[in-house]
């Protein structure tokens, strides 16, 4: 499994997001991107999770950030999850779990004992150079925002 580490340079990707459009990494070149990795659409910590960054949305905007989220539900499901909730930002498809894979947040779970693979909750705030800034393991879902704004200051 791949570990990355803050101060390595993002992985690139390419997939579609809710509309269907391709969405790069390369893209955001000279922005600052807040790239979160979810387990499921319209999923309690998941929502709360979305709905953190939706409400602190302008303020991330105004210190010149991309939101972007990552799970692996499909794009119909991200558009669905996004006009529920009025989320403002792109949702990535990861259909192939090509980008959970590169970022090493597709990991073996337990849940009662039982064993699966599942996306592991994990923010990534990459700079304009394409650089890992920080990385947020532990995701507190409804503070996941101002998480991100404290390690800024």
């Amino acid at each position: 499994m791949i570990e990355l580490s803050e101060g390595q340079k993002a992985p690139n990707f390419s997939a579609k997001d809710q509309n269907g459009e391709l969405i790069s990494l390369s893209n955001f070149e000279g922005k600052n991107i807040i790239l979160y990795f979810y387990p499921k659409d319209d999923t309690p910590g998941c929502t709360a999770e979305a709905c953190s960054f939706r409400d602190h949305y302008e303020s991330l905007i105004a210190q010149g950030f991309v939101v972007l989220g990552v799970s692996t539900d499909d794009e119909k499901s991200h558009l669905k999850f996004i006009n529920k909730h009025n989320l403002p930002f792109s949702l990535i498809a990861d259909t192939e779990k090509e980008i959970v894979e590169a970022y090493g947040v597709w990991v073996e779970k337990n849940m009662y004992g039982k064993k699966y693979m599942g996306i592991a909750r994990k923010t990534f705030i990459i700079d304009k150079k394409g650089f890992i800034l920080k990385i947020i393991d532990k995701v507190d879902t409804k503070n996941s925002s101002a998480q991100v704004l404290d390690l800024l200051k």
